[in-house]
């Protein structure tokens, strides 16, 4: 375990603000250097190649969601960008670092390690240790003292639990704020705050009848990561360095903070560099295959992920929530912001993303410290600026042309 070493951490930094701007976009970064983590090994094996192939697309135009003519680069520079990268057809077409951030730092994710957990579901599914409609307490049998009794993998998969469970960060009591004070991130403002993750999650209770409407909640991955634990008979660092990480040709480690008995924080807390996230991406693409040629999830589980159960499209635009996605679903812990299948999003709260266009053979990742952890325009105007990226590479032939070369 590393993380949470004196003399490390910024000068004014504490469990108060290190999620709240200016300092995030230190804390982000240094995750490591604040809060106890463990290594998600990439293993012995060769890093997959990104070739690069610069070509111009900040000067790409773009029409905001407020209607404003702007351009790709503009919106980066406006959305407090820590790094972003495109590749197209398995090269890199766009690298870009700023504000601190290198080739090779780690950065936090958020919710975009929700994208990675439901990977490793996927293959333990697919290898018969995980079964997506069984109950959840066929894994950890303890989950039938709370609101988790009678839900199934499948339910959680997709966010359909009906547990109570707020997400709402204004909120000073919403429990995603108690879930912060339980796994180490924020002070505990009594003594009755539960003392670890898995504490925490036996004290919620059920709302509504499972297999309900989307509604998001990052408990469900939580524990979705425990049930994989149990699965897989490995803590998570060690299964998603194996079942994953390993296998995607990364080229650094990547890291989970864990709360104080070791346990991920599978929510929210894996960092990981720039490009990684991009050769995470691509299996969406390749129909679970990475670009190291290694199937790392089943072909099954990604068309099950792009088409959607019968009513996910239903449950999603019936959620009590504005998830600003007309038409859109959501499946195995990815959105699809659009009516069909082709965009496909990983994303994290302060504007971490990872896009995927099947049809433009295009992922891109943003990696970024926003002050607005869930600021609208700022999400819709990525969005935007990616799918202009798209657009432009999905009717060029050109790039194919430029210099491919400094393989990493």
């Amino acid at each position: 375990m590393i993380g949470g070493e004196p003399g490390r951490v910024s000068a004014g930094i504490s469990l108060d603000n290190w999620l709240s701007s200016p300092h995030s976009q230190w804390s982000f970064q240094h995750v490591e250097d604040f809060v106890p983590t463990a290594i998600i090994s990439r293993g012995t094996g060769p890093t997959a190649a990104l070739p690069a192939a610069c070509a111009p697309m900040a000067e790409i135009q773009v029409t905001s969601i407020d209607g404003a003519a702007t351009t790709v680069g503009a919106v980066m520079a406006t959305t407090a960008t820590d790094g972003w990268a495109v590749a197209y057809r398995g090269s890199m077409v766009v690298e870009e670092y700023l504000d601190g951030l290198g080739a090779q730092t780690r950065h936090l994710l958020f919710s975009v390690s929700k994208s990675l957990v439901a990977a490793v579901v996927g293959a333990l599914h697919g290898a018969g240790a995980i079964e997506l409609d069984a109950p959840v307490t066929a894994y950890v049998p303890t989950l039938g003292n709370c609101g988790y009794a009678g839900a199934t993998v499948r339910h959680l998969l997709d966010m359909r639990s009906g547990i109570a469970f707020s997400e709402n960060y204004l909120d000073p009591a919403a429990e995603i704020h108690v879930l912060e004070q339980a796994i180490g991130w924020a002070p505990k403002s009594s003594s009755d705050i539960p003392a670890t993750l898995r504490d925490f999650l036996l004290t919620l209770r059920q709302k509504s009848a499972h297999g309900g409407p989307f509604e998001y909640r990052s408990c469900e991955t939580d524990v979705l990561g425990w049930i994989c634990e149990i699965a897989g008979g490995q803590r998570m660092p060690e299964l998603m360095s194996e079942l994953l990480w390993s296998r995607i040709g990364a080229q650094c480690d990547a890291t989970i903070a864990v709360d104080t008995v070791g346990t991920g924080i599978f929510d929210g807390g894996i960092n990981a560099c720039l490009t990684d996230t991009i050769r995470f991406g691509s299996l969406f693409l390749h129909d679970g295959v990475s670009l190291t040629g290694q199937q790392v999830v089943p072909p099954a589980w990604i068309a099950d992920t792009l088409d959607g159960g019968p009513d996910s499209r239903q449950a999603f635009a019936a959620s009590p929530d504005d998830n600003r996605m007309p038409g859109g679903m959501y499946r195995n812990q990815v959105w699809f912001p659009y009516p069909g299948s082709n965009v496909v999003l990983c994303q994290g709260m302060c504007g971490q993303m990872i896009y995927i266009n099947r049809a433009a053979e295009m992922v891109a990742a943003k990696l970024s410290a926003q002050p607005d952890s869930q600021d609208p325009q700022m999400l819709l105007d990525t969005l935007r600026a990616f799918d202009a990226v798209a657009h432009e590479l999905a009717g060029t032939t050109s790039y194919f042309a430029l210099k491919s070369s400094d393989r990493r």
